[in-house]
């Protein structure tokens, strides 16, 4: 039980504490079990331009199985504090020191932790529902099997924290640090992730449906989000099957000349219901030319290859011919060339189709259909059965 002379010295505020505790540092304060709801240890000077504030000198104190409910720690020091089991709803910790504090099954739903540090804390099975984090330091913070369902982390840092099967429903991951953090297990239905730091980040079993839904796992939480959506919005997978189903990647060279025949291409692809995709853009700057023509080539049903004065157009192909045995790729070009020597190798592959050649950009045109679309739609048909 809570020692009730520690008690009443809380009760009388920050200087009053402050004092006794200068005068008894070997004396750690009992307040286990007590009933301190509403108590304001606020500093006794609020912050002001060049004004210190003067922070309530809680550390190590026992609040074990204490009722704090909306009581008031701004700027507190609860360095190794023992407040668990203890009841802190609607609390207010802005700024809070609570390193290394015990926290293990701690109520704190809907509590105020902005920019509190939490850095090393115990915060197992505790329950932060709707608990304001923003900027909160949680690194190396013990969140085993906590409830964070609604909480807001932006900004927070959780570097090397152990969130172990915790529950983060609909909480608000922007902008947060989850550098080399453990979140295996973790059930993530409906939260918002955006912009995260995941480097060396442990993500297993990430568990995406809903408490009362068959558990359907992946292992980034980044594109769990998209994962939910793709099984359950059907709308999404109409547009996934669009894409795939109409979606024509097409490659040759850029130069003045050669693009007014890419251009003329593309815009027949459009008037027969295909969706041209035309590599004229600068790549990603996350991604190699090799890596984002290969996606675009994974999306699309066919690519079409103008490999008139190839050059950059044969390394495109080595990236995605050998490695795409279902997109067939139609080469075209000038009648008047003729055609690269590396292309023995790519006839090893049965799906890089006869070379068309045409003689003019009205003649490609004309010949589309016939020359061009019927024998890609051909070998789509025999390679995906």
């Amino acid at each position: 039980m809570a020692n009730d002379g520690h008690v009443a010295l809380l009760r009388q505020g920050v200087d009053v504490w402050n004092a006794w505790r200068e005068k008894n540092p070997n004396t750690r304060p009992d307040l286990a079990n007590a009933d301190l709801s509403g108590a304001d240890l606020e500093p006794a000077q609020k912050m002001r331009e060049g004004v210190n504030l003067i922070e309530a000198d809680l550390k190590e104190a026992n609040f074990s199985k204490a009722n704090l409910y909306k009581a008031r720690f701004y700027n507190a020091d609860l360095r190794k504090a023992d407040l668990s089991e203890a009841w802190l709803g609607e609390a207010t910790l802005h700024s809070a020191n609570l390193s290394e504090a015990d926290l293990r099954s701690t109520f704190l739903g809907g509590a105020y932790l902005a920019g509190a540090d939490l850095r090393g804390a115990n915060l197992a099975e505790a329950d932060l529902d709707d608990a304001n984090l923003i900027y909160a330091k949680l690194n190396g913070a013990n969140l085993n099997e906590a409830n964070l369902s609604s909480a807001n982390l932006y900004g927070a840092k959780l570097c090397e924290a152990n969130l172990a099967e915790a529950r983060l429903y609909h909480a608000a991951l922007v902008h947060t640090d989850l550098t080399r953090a453990d979140l295996t297990g973790c059930r993530i239905f409906g939260v918002s992730a955006w912009d995260l730091k995941l480097e060396g980040a442990k993500q297993q079993n990430l568990i995406i449906t809903n408490v009362d839904e068959p558990e359907i796992t992946v292992d980034n939480i980044e594109v769990a989000q998209f994962v939910y959506l793709l099984l359950h919005n059907e709308k999404i997978r109409e547009v996934i099957d669009t894409i795939t189903s109409k979606a024509v990647l097409i490659l040759g060279r850029f130069t003045e000349e050669r693009k007014v025949v890419l251009d003329a291409l593309r815009e027949e692809l459009r008037k027969r219901d295909y969706l041209p995709i035309l590599f004229d853009f600068e790549k990603p700057s996350s991604r190699n030319t090799d890596e984002t023509i290969t996606l675009l080539a994974r999306m699309a049903r066919f690519v079409v290859a103008d490999i008139s004065d190839a050059k950059s157009v044969l390394q495109e192909l080595r990236a995605v011919v050998p490695d795409l045995p279902s997109v067939p790729v139609q080469p075209i070009i000038l009648a008047t060339q003729e055609e690269p020597g590396m292309f023995d190798f790519y006839r090893n592959f049965r799906w890089f189709l006869k070379v068309h050649r045409y003689l003019s950009q009205e003649q490609l045109i004309a010949e589309l259909g016939e020359k061009v679309i019927r024998p890609a739609e051909l070998k789509v048909r025999e390679l995906r059965g």
